[in-house]
């Protein structure tokens, strides 16, 4: 059995679509689980239980149970309640931002009770309010400790929005499927997709080291 080089060549294009597929995925999901992730991280902190404790059971339901149940509930089990089909990105995009907000929730969580509590109390001190101490003092000095937490967070997605190819969305994963149906080229094809991740996940990598460098 010989690598045949000519099937990634040529189908390196194909491939390549469904990398910047699975980019646009990763990158619109975890930027809404950041917003989603802050507003139920501080509100796990809260000392309202009407906000903490729905908030504690997302984050542990969603932590709790598989990427892919997730998907499959939203794609194929929510149309039934609302009568109406769900498209494959909207369903993609949804699931993976319901799982990654939950996760951001524990990094912000874990990164605002790192912060010294006489800083709370110094905004306080200035006639501050708790959430303006919180938008201005604390959350920021938050953000910069955990970088690395969501820049983990961002390649986690990004290998995990691979679950997305079994409700047919074309990302990188769903492409390379497609291609070795018509092909048979198993080797090389899954080879090809496994090095274009290892090359967005390096990238990724690299540039969180350098924000991390930047912001210290």
């Amino acid at each position: 059995m010989t690598f045949d080089f000519s099937l990634i060549t040529s189908h390196f294009p194909l491939l390549l679509i469904g990398a910047l597929v699975t980019i646009e995925i990763t990158a619109v999901s975890v930027a809404i689980g950041v917003m989603v992730g802050l507003f139920v991280g501080v509100a796990e902190l809260s000392r309202y239980p009407w906000l903490r404790i729905p908030a504690k059971i997302y984050v542990d339901f969603i932590r709790g149970t598989p990427l892919l149940v997730q998907i499959f509930i939203i794609y194929f089990a929510l149309p039934i309640v609302l009568g109406m089909r769900i498209e494959p990105f909207v369903a993609a995009v949804a699931a993976c931002s319901i799982n990654s907000g939950a996760y951001v929730a524990e990094i912000f969580r874990a990164g605002i009770q790192s912060i010294d509590k006489g800083q709370m109390e110094a905004g306080r001190s200035l006639g501050m309010s708790w959430t303006q101490t919180m938008v201005h003092i604390v959350i920021p000095q938050a953000f910069r400790r955990i970088i690395p937490q969501l820049g983990n967070e961002f390649i986690a997605m990004l290998k995990d929005s691979s679950l997305v190819s079994v409700i047919g969305f074309e990302e990188l994963t769903r492409k390379g499927q497609l291609i070795i149906a018509s092909t048979y080229g198993s080797l090389e094809i899954w080879s090809a997709v496994a090095i274009i991740y290892l090359v967005m996940t390096l990238s990724i990598t690299r540039f969180v080291a350098y924000l991390e460098k930047r912001f210290h």
